[in-house]
């Protein structure tokens, strides 16, 4: 068993036009005063080129130099945004086309070539950066269709998936060649949402040793999925670690679909670490016990403190919940040698 890696922070929530939260360098700066040791960097041009990250390892390293002269490491980079618009489904065409540069707003074919190069470029940059795993949005075709009305068509969600795979293949292998495993957050909104639909593209992939999952309970417990079990039945997928909290508390009003209601009024919501209803002790414990390597990322998201109270509070619940595997069994002490004669005398051989 090996110690989980952390704590370390998403930026993307933190990114602002003023100081510290305006570049890199400051960034990092204000991450190390908190107490983490990583950062999850968006792909955001505000702090990385990803385009010159993949074409250029000077750059890589100089952005390698900034984040370790803070004491730092760089545990994944993240193209969510880009990932949501390798597929995106005509009705969600505008709200999405902001995602995207100008020059490929208002045409969703220019738009799609577009994300799938960034994630190209990703897997590149990645590579050059020293990275394992990569963190990312699958897109969607058939959320529209997420409830079962009106009936879903014979083979529409076949025909789906099918393009989906079809899109992130050829990203699957590029990953492949780099050496960088492409972590799924499974999240509302995506077609990859939960364990069935992360099964359906597995298979469409044909298993790509390079699809894999950043594991957020968050999303779960605003699903009603058991996210322990989750983690029991696919943790060998399981490449990246959002530590994200949450509540669900339905009542007579709402419940899962929360009603069109702001953050504050769903009875399923987003809160700071150590203010919602996940049990992080188990998890820490699970994926320690089945030998994760990766980080514990804290992404902040909640709708009623503040962020820096969050960041402050998160890098030390973090690492609070760390686990140093132990290194002997605590029976050891009253272990016996192994003799076969012994042994066969026991069984009555």
């Amino acid at each position: 068993m090996q110690q989980i890696k952390g704590p370390a922070i998403f930026l993307a929530q933190f990114m602002a036009d003023s100081a510290p939260y305006n570049s890199l360098e400051s960034l990092c700066q204000w991450a190390a005063d908190k107490g983490f040791k990583g950062i999850q960097l968006p792909t955001d041009p505000k702090l990385f080129d990803l385009e010159q990250a993949a074409s250029s390892q000077s750059y890589c390293d100089n952005i390698t130099e900034i984040v370790t002269n803070h004491g730092l490491a760089i545990t994944e980079l993240s193209t969510h945004l880009q990932g949501q618009l390798v597929a995106v489904h005509p009705a969600y065409d505008a709200m999405f086309d902001g995602f995207a540069p100008p020059q490929y707003r208002g045409n969703p074919a220019k738009r799609t070539q577009w994300a799938i190069s960034q994630l190209k470029h990703a897997a590149v940059a990645s590579q050059r950066l020293g990275l394992k795993a990569h963190a990312t949005f699958s897109g969607a075709l058939l959320w529209q269709t997420i409830y079962p009305w009106p009936q879903r068509p014979a083979g529409l969600v076949e025909l789906g998936f099918k393009e989906l795979a079809a899109r992130w293949r050829p990203i699957l292998d590029t990953f492949d060649t780099a050496e960088v495993d492409v972590c799924f957050e499974l999240h509302p909104g995506e077609d990859l949402h939960d364990g069935a639909s992360f099964e359906r593209f597995l298979a469409e992939v044909d298993f790509h040793p390079r699809a894999n999952i950043l594991y957020d309970p968050s999303h779960f417990v605003l699903q009603q999925l058991d996210y322990l079990a989750f983690i029991d039945i696919y943790h060998e997928r399981i490449k990246a670690f959002h530590v994200k909290d949450a509540e669900f508390t339905p009542n007579g009003r709402s419940g899962v679909y929360g009603g069109y209601q702001s953050w504050q009024e769903r009875p399923g919501r987003f809160r700071s670490l150590g203010d919602g209803q996940i049990n992080f002790k188990s998890i820490f414990s699970k994926l320690t016990q089945y030998g994760y390597q990766g980080w514990a990322v804290l992404e902040w998201e909640c709708c009623l403190k503040h962020p820096e109270d969050g960041a402050s509070e998160g890098a030390k619940y973090i690492e609070q919940q760390l686990i140093r595997p132990t290194d002997k069994q605590f029976d050891d002490f009253a272990a016996v040698e192994t003799n076969l004669t012994f042994n066969q005398k026991l069984l009555g051989l």
